[in-house]
């Protein structure tokens, strides 16, 4: 999975050097097998987001603009990191970039670990995220949320200036991060600025055996 997820990212014109961040020797060994770049990191991060900084920190002085992909993405398409950098560079007042694709699925608002983002009309600037069904609509019956088009899943990948990436892993958790389990929560809090990135493609993460049931290997 990790080896599909970095061809997929190869395969993005926006990306220059990919990188596997880990603190798991066995996934280290596995990545080196096949030929790909790793680099061991920290074992105490609590999140990729920590993992990244200490990459870009030490191996890569240059870079302007890091984009975080989650290694167990195997459905991340490449138009898609293209997507995520060009919402970055084309907000010049940006922090960070994220993306958002239209929420089609009425179990997928009361779902806990689908993320729901809101944003701005004008400048699709994040205003929050939550597990919550954000916005909640008044005088609106559940079964009839969707049709008012205003619920977006947040896809979690990101794209980090580089100083917003460093300062941002400085960060102690806030109140809000604790509350939702969210860390882009710490980053507003903090005022940083994140633009949010529209997409049609849909994404599925796989983090235990059973996400892999159901899945057509053809898809990937």
């Amino acid at each position: 999975m990790i080896r599909r997820v970095c061809e997929q990212a190869q395969q993005a014109a926006s990306i220059d050097t990919v990188v596997v961040a880990t603190d798991d020797v066995r996934i280290s060994q596995h990545v080196l097998g096949w030929g790909g770049q790793v680099f061991m990191t920290d074992s105490a991060h609590p999140s990729g987001t920590d993992r990244c900084a200490e990459v870009v920190r030490k191996h890569f002085p240059q870079a302007d603009v890091v984009v975080n992909i989650q290694g167990d993405e195997p459905f991340i398409q490449p138009g898609q990191i293209d997507l995520l950098v060009r919402t970055l560079l084309d907000n010049q007042w940006a922090d960070i970039a994220t993306l958002a694709k239209k929420a089609e699925s009425p179990a997928l608002l009361d779902n806990p670990n689908t993320v729901k983002v809101v944003f701005s009309s004008s400048t699709r600037q994040a205003l929050y995220f939550s597990r919550y069904p954000v916005p909640f609509l008044r005088g609106v019956e559940p079964a009839n949320r969707l049709a008012h088009g205003m619920h977006y899943k947040h896809i979690g990948l990101y794209a980090y200036r580089r100083l917003a990436l460093l300062d941002i892993a400085t960060y102690s958790p806030t109140p809000l991060e604790q509350a939702e389990s969210l860390e882009q929560l710490r980053w507003l809090e903090h005022g940083r600025r994140i633009v949010v990135g529209i997409t049609e493609w849909e994404t599925v993460g796989i983090d235990t055996p059973e996400d892999l049931e159901g899945i057509d290997p053809a898809a990937c």
